[in-house]
Formats: C-alpha cells, structure tokens, sequence
C-alpha cells in the first residue's frame, strides 16, 4: 500500500498512531522496512483504558482480562511526513480491530464512525469546520506555579488583552510562521489564524468538510502546534482554562447536513429561511448537551472556562449571530446556514466532541423536537444550565440512554469508568486555595 510512496519520500521509520480516549497519540515508532513487512501492527486494547494521569480503570479487568492485543490498520489517507523529524519519517493514524477482524468499538475513531453511518443511511452527509483556540506559555516545569506568557520577538511579555491585534500576533512571528508551514505540508486546512481574547491565546479556523477528515487534522494540528512551540522554547497548551482571569480555550464547532441526492444544504427551505429539520437540529442540541458535557468538557479543569462574561457559554440558548449563547447561528447565504457549537473546549478529543455534537443534533431531528425562541440579548444573563463539574456531567451522561445507544453502550462504561478515576484521583489533592484561606480560619 504504502511502498512507493515510501520509496519516493526515502522513509526511515513510521509513527504509528492510534488517538486515544484523552484525544492523545499513542502507538508505536517502526522502521519502514518492518512496517512494509508486517501484516498487522499489534498493541495492547488497554491503552483505551488508561486515563489522563497514566492509571488504568478497574474496568480494564472485565473488558479485557487476559490483556490480549488488538490489530492496527492504517488509514491510507492520513499518511504525512514529519516535518519535525530529524530524519525522514512518516506518520499514519490507525483504526483498531480485535484478532477476529471485528472493530474496537471503544476506539473514538469508531465512536466517530458509527455516528456518521447513521447520516449515511439517510443518504446525508455532514460538514463541520472546527475553530480551536490555544494558549503559548512560558515554559513551566513547576506544577506548582502559575503558568506565565511567554516572551515575544520584542524580549516583552504580554500585559493585557490584545484581541485581533496583528501587532501581539506578530510578537510570536517565528512560531507561526513554522505553525503554518508545519501545517502545509502536512496538508492541514488551515483558513485563518488570529489574537484572540486571553494573553497570548490564539484561534486557528479550519476550512469546512468530512467531519472524519477535520477531526484527523484537529488531531494532527495539536501536535504540530506543540512542536512549533518547543522549537522556539516554550509551550502550547489546549487546557481549557490554564490562566486565572483569562479567558478559557473553546473548540467551536460549525456543522451542517448536505443531502447527497440534491446537493442541498437541507438546514434551509426553498425560501432560503431556517427549515424545521434546522430547528430539531437545534433543539436535539438543546436536549442533550448537558448529558454529552464529558465529551465536550472532559477534564477537571475543562468546566472552569464556564464563567459567565468569558467567551464562553453557560446555557444550552441560541441565537442568530450572538455570541454570548451556546449554539449560534451565524448570518449566511442559504447554503452555508449552519449551527455554531461554542460549548465544546480546545482539551477535547475531537473525534468524540464532533461524534457527540451530531448525534445530539441527529436524535433531534429524529424525536421532531422543538427548540426554545432564539435569544436576541446576552445569554450570559440567563440561568447556568450546563453541568459545573466532571462529576454532574457524568450523571447526566450515564441517565441519557438514547445518546448511550447511539454512541456505544460500552465505550459509554469504559469513558465514563476513565472519568470517574480521574475525578476521584483530583479530589484527592488540596489546592493552594484551600491552604490560603482554610488552614487557619476554620
């Protein structure tokens, strides 16, 4: 399969890549003589079990006890070289599947997968652009204190909030000049880069298409985007909320449904106006994001970036081009009408983030909901609905069993277990708050 392709680019080794429940790369490095060799590449199931800090869930045991492998298989079209790699090297994600040929379905490239193969059976397809956010930082290897912005090309750091500013932009010159470079060739669909709203924070726009193709990009950029960062001596991050009084990193997500036989965007009617499979679309949203909150905020620190007035949302509303609800509907031609997802953070694994947001959107066409009149104020004003903690959301998320089916019974169980563990082993440590102001006043 990959042969000449090899041949013609003079690969020495193969990155293995497998996206795992946290959105990370995990895998293996394998000489490209080997890998051309090898009939399959075997890993341990268990890697989809692990959480963020490294431990692995009691679950492991009943989903896999003898701790038997799995079979990667390449992706063709995701294959791309390095181009950090000291030496020619190519990377290719990989989809999993058990010894007897059937998927993992706790892999989240197949939680993905079977979503859309619901569209699909409606002779429908979706097309999403991701807008994800990021902060550069100074390198911190002190867990302990305060993560600072780095330091730009004029040997100043950043003081204060620079939105759209072309100037602080160019101050980190040099990192985004490789970020995009990086990206070309790797063929990411980058569309725009900008200062955002935080101290140092930037926002990448991705072009609009196949939703499996921008989540493998999305996957892919994250790395890119740390790499560019090390090169020049400091960090990227995707925490949803790394800073005090900054705002947060989002992941919104611009989706919308094409009929295949027509070509047309079926979120509109003749008249160009919102069609009533629109509205269920919105209102299926409405429903059931507080019980996919864990994918769209996966991690402790994810539900800090909910604060009100911090470009962030705190309620399922929604609105034509208001940027203060949940689910914005921004102004545009028929064609292009669509639905602004802002609850999802940039922390996400946006294979399980995308999947979520349109099975969310797809019950609601399907159960004919209705949703709510569209707001025209701010939303921030409004009553908090959405989950404020990994512990709530993943209350809601084990009560929703129509989002349960649709995305997998049992990768339900195994992400929620992982979540669990990680929740319980956060709970466990006392924060420099705590010692601040409790340790001598109660």
């Amino acid at each position: 399969m990959f042969k000449e392709w090899f041949q013609d680019n003079a690969i020495e080794e193969v990155e293995v890549l497998i996206p795992d429940i946290a959105g990370m790369p995990r895998g293996k490095f394998v000489p490209a003589s080997r890998y051309l060799a090898d009939k399959g590449i075997r890993i341990a199931e268990g890697l989809f079990t692990q959480t963020i800090t490294g431990d692995y869930t009691e679950l492991v045991e009943a989903i896999n006890p003898a701790d038997v492998d799995m079979e990667a298989r390449p992706v063709a079209a995701t294959r791309r070289i390095v181009p950090w790699a000291p030496y020619p090297t190519a990377q290719i994600i990989h989809d999993c599947y058990h010894l007897d040929g059937t998927v993992v379905e706790i892999a989240p490239r197949q939680v993905l997968k079977r979503v859309l193969d619901l569209y699909d059976r409606q002779d429908r397809q979706v097309i999403v652009a991701p807008e994800i956010e990021f902060y550069l930082v100074k390198t911190n290897t002190d867990a302990d204190l305060p993560l600072e912005p780095p330091v730009g090309r004029s040997g100043r750091q950043e003081q204060a909030r620079r939105t759209f500013s072309i100037d602080a932009l160019n101050e980190f010159e040099n990192v985004v000049e490789d970020i995009y470079d990086f990206s070309e060739q790797q063929g990411l669909d980058l569309e725009t880069l900008t200062h955002e709203d935080g101290i140092a924070q930037l926002e990448v726009n991705f072009l609009h298409g196949e939703p499996m193709n921008l989540a493998d990009q999305v996957f892919i950029f994250k790395r890119t985007v740390r790499e560019a960062a090390f090169k020049h001596g400091m960090y990227a991050t995707f925490m949803a909320k790394p800073h005090q009084h900054q705002p947060g990193s989002s992941m919104h997500l611009h989706q919308s449904v094409i009929d295949k036989t027509t070509g047309k965007n079926i979120f509109a009617d003749k008249n160009g106006q919102p069609d009533q499979l629109f509205l269920s679309y919105i209102a299926g949203l409405q429903k059931y994001l507080p019980a996919a909150m864990p994918l769209f905020a996966p991690n402790v620190n994810s539900y800090r970036r909910f604060t009100r007035y911090f470009s962030a949302p705190v309620n399922t509303h929604w609105g034509f081009d208001n940027r203060t609800v949940g689910l914005r509907v921004p102004l545009a031609p028929a064609d292009a009408t669509r639905v602004e997802n802002r609850v999802p953070g940039s922390d996400t694994n946006p294979y399980l983030a995308i999947a979520a947001s349109l099975a969310a959107g797809y019950l609601g066409m399907e159960e004919n909901l209705e949703p709510t009149k569209p707001v025209e104020d701010n939303a921030n004003e409004r009553a908090i609905t959405l989950p404020r903690d990994l512990h709530t959301a993943l209350k809601l998320m084990r009560r929703s069993t129509p989002l349960r089916k649709l995305l997998g019974e049992e990768f339900i169980r195994v992400y929620i277990a992982v979540k669990e563990l990680e929740y319980e082993t956060f709970f466990q440590v006392i924060s420099s708050w705590e010692r601040e102001h409790l340790l001598l006043n109660v």
